[in-house]
C-alpha cells in the first residue's frame, strides 16, 4: 500500500502535498467505472472534450457534444423490450425507465417522460428548417435527442425521441448494485423484481485497499466504504490507525443484498480473499491494524460467522489454524476520500489481495 505497508515501518504520508507514496505490483488493470451515487452527481464536472473523445465511441462523442444523429432502426435500445433504467452515458445520472418506453415506430427509444426527479433541459432548435424542441441532460449536458407532442395521448401526449448512443441501460436485477436502489420502487409495484433486503456487514482482513477491490466486485454486494473498526480512539485519521495504538483494524463495511447474497456465502468470499492464520499480518502489512476480523452486528451474523469459520478450520485448505477474531461491531469511522476505491483510482496500485479457488 504506503511505504508503511511494504516495510513495517513508519513513513511520511504527506497528504497536504498530495504525495502518497505507492508501491507497484503486477501489471496495470483496466479502469472500472465506479458504483453510481447520487451524491456525487452536485460535484460532477464534466470532462474536457480531449478526455471525452478517450472515454466515448466516435458515435457517441458526435451525438452527445456534436448534436448528431444515429441512423433509426440501427441503434442498439429502439427495440430493447428489457426492464431497467437508462442513464447519461457520460455522467450516468438516471434519464429514462423502461417503464414510460414505448414503440413510437421511429426506430429510436422513445419515452412519455423522464425518470421521477429527473431535470431534462429543453431548448429550442431551428435547425435543418424546422422548429423542435432539443433534449440534454442536466448534469453532464449531453446531446440526448428531441420532445415532441405526439406521444400518447393517455400518458401525456409526448415522446421523447432520444438517441441510444446518449444513453447507458442498467438492467433492473443490477440496478441496486450499480447504485440505482432508489428507483427500483415502481418496478417492484409492477412485479418485475423484488424489493431488496439491505443488510450490513463489516469485516476485516488486511489492507483495505485490496479487499474492497474484490468485494465491490461480488454480486449482491451495494456499496462498500474502507475505514477503521474494532478500536479505542474516536474519529481516528489513517495516520493514527497506522501507529497500532488506535485498537482499530483497517476494515470494509459491506452493504449488501441477503435476497441475492447471504452473510455465510460474503464470509466464505471473505476467508477466500486473505490468509487469516497469520496474527495480526496480512503478508507484508504487520500490526494489529491487519488483524482478521468479523465484526458482526447481530446475534444471527455472530452464529453465522461461527460456524463458517469452525468449517473452513476443518476444510483442510489452510495449512495453519484461523486467527480471525469474531467481536461484536463497535462504531465504524469511514476512512479518508483518497482511500476509497483506491483501485479503481490508481489501477495497478498496491495489493496483496487475491481470491483463492
Amino acid at each position: 500500500m504506503s511505504s508503511i505497508k511494504i516495510a513495517g515501518i513508519a513513513a511520511a504520508v504527506l497528504l497536504a502535498a498530495g504525495l502518497i507514496a505507492v508501491a507497484r505490483r503486477g501489471g496495470a488493470q483496466p479502469m472500472e467505472a465506479s458504483t453510481f451515487e447520487p451524491e456525487t452527481l452536485k460535484a460532477f464536472k464534466k470532462p474536457e472534450p480531449a478526455e471525452l473523445k478517450k472515454k466515448l465511441s466516435s458515435e457517441q462523442f458526435t451525438v452527445t457534444q456534436k448534436c448528431g444523429t444515429e441512423p433509426a432502426f440501427h441503434n442498439a435500445y429502439w427495440d430493447n423490450h428489457k426492464p431497467g433504467i437508462y442513464v447519461d452515458v457520460v455522467s450516468r445520472e438516471p434519464l429514462f425507465s423502461s417503464l414510460d418506453k414505448f414503440d413510437s415506430g421511429t426506430g429510436w427509444p422513445s419515452f412519455t417522460r423522464p425518470v421521477k426527479g429527473t431535470d431534462i433541459v429543453e431548448k429550442k432548435d431551428s435547425a435543418f428548417g424546422m422548429a423542435r424542441t432539443e433534449v440534454r441532460s442536466k448534469v453532464a449536458d449531453s446531446h440526448l435527442g428531441h420532445v415532441f407532442d405526439d406521444g400518447p395521448a393517455d400518458k401525456g401526449g409526448l415522446r421523447y425521441c432520444i438517441n441510444s448512443v446518449s444513453l447507458k441501460f442498467i438492467p433492473v436485477e443490477e440496478m441496486d448494485q450499480a447504485g440505482y436502489g432508489g428507483l427500483l420502487e415502481p418496478f417492484v409495484k409492477a412485479g418485475l423484481v423484488k424489493a431488496p433486503m439491505h443488510e450490513t456487514a463489516i469485516l476485516a482482513g488486511g489492507c483495505f485497499w485490496g479487499m474492497e477491490e474484490i468485494i465491490r466486485k461480488i454480486p449482491g454486494v451495494i456499496k462498500t466504504t474502507v475505514g477503521y473498526s474494532g478500536g479505542k480512539t474516536a474519529n481516528p485519521t489513517y495516520e493514527d490507525v497506522c501507529t497500532g495504538n488506535t485498537g482499530h483494524a483497517e476494515a470494509i463495511q459491506v452493504e449488501f443484498d441477503s435476497a441475492q447474497l447471504s452473510y455465510e456465502a460474503l464470509l466464505d468470499y471473505f476467508f477466500r480473499m486473505h490468509d487469516p492464520t497469520t496474527l495480526n499480518r496480512q503478508h507484508n502489512d504487520v500490526g494489529t491494524q491487519y488483524r482478521s476480523a468479523i465484526f458482526y452486528t447481530s446475534d444471527a451474523q455472530r452464529q453465522t460467522a461461527e460456524s463458517v469459520k469452525a468449517r473452513w478450520d476443518k476444510s483442510g485448505k489452510l495449512n495453519r489454524p484461523i486467527t480471525t477474531e469474531i467481536t461484536a461491531a463497535s462504531e465504524f469511522y469511514s476512512a479518508e476520500e483518497y482511500h476509497q476505491k483506491y483501485l479503481v483510482k490508481h489501477p495497478g496500485g498496491y495489493t496483496c489481495h487475491v481470491l483463492r479457488d
